[in-house]
């Protein structure tokens, strides 16, 4: 039998404290708080599909080989943003794990505000493509972060609830940016074209929540794992006090928590341990990134594909990502109920079904049908593979691990982008349709077979 220390007692344990944490309104008013950060990055990373016909319109973007690389300029922008996000989350994340996850998201937040304004005032493609690469980067750090920031906080058996949640705040930007592309894109207003004031009205109220969420505490987990053991019990008190729980006496250098190396490496996450776990991710984000932002980026000219005009598809469009946000809000109704892995296999399949149904219809009520359930797989798809990754590995390397991982979704979508382009103009809108059901079943298999199952175990243990 173990001898007793203080690293044992409930009340002066960090998992246990992190735990005893209540779902009350000061927990989840810290997970709004965190989502809002989220809410500009997925308004931002969605108005790729949403701005293009604006650029279009305005002849700073072509189509076809009148691009700017020889190909359509919105496949370029959409590869740009991809291929700044996964620079970020690959090399750029990780310090999150040297410096802190308040820091490193700050830092990316401020970032990609900055260079997003700053597109908005742009007249060429070249440099629109170039800003837009810039965004992305400091997406890339900030998706990440959030991410592992949000798993280290939140009790165990309110993880996948949380992120559920935390994505229903983040997925109201979608049809936000839907809504508003199809009110400004059109237009032009004091000699600036609409498409600008969508891209300003998200950098300047990105800029806004950085000031909000200056005074967000650290992670107690990675400032144990620092031996910080100290500042570690005060954020912890802290955030005890805010969701009005008892406050712990403090925190043992002998913690659980507190034991992990204070530095990982690139090294590890291919060690004997975690290998199987880190190829499983690479393959399950390279394909579900196909399916989600196949479909989500290029859903205007998917419905254009089908017939509708540019004004009909934008309205269509908002209507279908109403599914992102109420889709992550009925979900985490169960989110909790069921492992983490199922339910991004379920996901996928559902994503399989519609899609398919969705490449044979031609009404426009079924059109709009079929995607809102694809919108709301992907919705469920999203908030679960979140969570997920961010659990199967150590606090010293999971930002490097799910950087990592999460890079491969990026890097996907770089190429993925011009190929649903090529795809679209030479097989139309079932073909792309087909791309993105294929990947899905990949993912379905990937995570089905390989996936350790992760409900109700802490992360310490997992």
């Amino acid at each position: 039998m173990a001898s007793p220390s203080v690293s044992t007692s409930k009340n002066n344990n960090l998992v246990n404290r992190i735990d005893a944490l209540p779902a009350s309104a000061g927990l989840w008013r810290f997970i709004t708080l965190l989502a809002l950060g989220g809410f500009f990055e997925l308004y931002d990373l969605f108005q790729t599909g949403y701005i293009s016909s604006g650029l279009i319109a305005e002849n700073i973007f072509h189509i076809g080989s009148e691009g700017v690389f020889g190909i359509s300029d919105q496949a370029a922008f959409a590869s740009a943003t991809f291929l700044g996000l996964f620079i970020g989350a690959s090399l750029l994340a990780p310090y999150a794990d040297r410096f802190g996850r308040r820091m490193t998201f700050m830092f990316a937040l401020a970032w990609y505000g900055a260079f997003s304004l700053l597109m908005a005032f742009q007249n060429q493609a070249e440099w629109i493509i170039f800003c837009r690469f810039l965004v992305g980067v400091g997406l890339g750090i900030e998706l990440v972060t959030i991410d592992t920031y949000l798993t280290e906080w939140v009790p165990t058996h309110l993880r996948s609830k949380a992120f559920a949640y935390a994505f229903f705040v983040q997925f109201l930007s979608v049809p936000t940016v839907a809504l508003m592309s199809w009110w400004l894109v059109p237009q032009t207003l004091f000699g600036l074209t609409g498409w600008r004031y969508v891209v300003i009205a998200g950098a300047l109220c990105s800029l806004i929540i950085w000031f909000i969420r200056k005074n967000l505490p650290e992670s107690a987990r990675w400032l144990a794992q620092q031996g910080r053991h100290q500042e570690a019990h005060q954020v912890l008190s802290k955030m005890e006090q805010r969701c009005g729980a008892p406050v712990g006496q403090g925190i043992s250098p002998t913690d659980a928590a507190a034991q992990l190396p204070q530095q990982g490496t690139f090294k590890e996450i291919w060690s004997a341990q975690y290998r199987k776990r880190t190829l499983m991710l690479v393959v399950m984000n390279f394909f579900q990134a196909i399916g989600f932002f196949g479909f989500g980026n290029w859903l205007p000219a998917l419905l254009s594909g089908k017939g509708t005009t540019v004004t009909h598809s934008l309205l269509y469009a908002f209507f279908i990502t109403l599914a992102y946000p109420l889709g992550s809000l009925i979900c985490s109704r169960y989110a909790d109920r069921m492992e983490n892995k199922w339910q991004i296999v379920l996901s996928c399949l559902m994503t399989v079904v519609f899609g398919t149904l969705f490449a044979f219809q031609t009404n426009a009520l079924l059109l709009i049908a079929c995607g809102f359930l694809i919108t709301w797989s992907n919705a469920w798809l999203t908030y679960s593979y979140h969570a997920y990754q961010t659990e199967i590995f150590p606090t010293h390397i999971r930002a490097r691990a799910v950087g990592f991982c999460y890079s491969f979704s990026r890097l996907s979508t770089v190429f993925s982008s011009i190929m649903i382009g090529l795809i679209l103009q030479y097989a139309g809108t079932q073909g792309v349709i087909a791309f993105i059901v294929a990947s899905m079943l990949m993912v379905m298999l990937s995570v089905g077979i390989f996936g350790p199952k992760t409900r109700g175990i802490n992360l310490e243990n997992i």
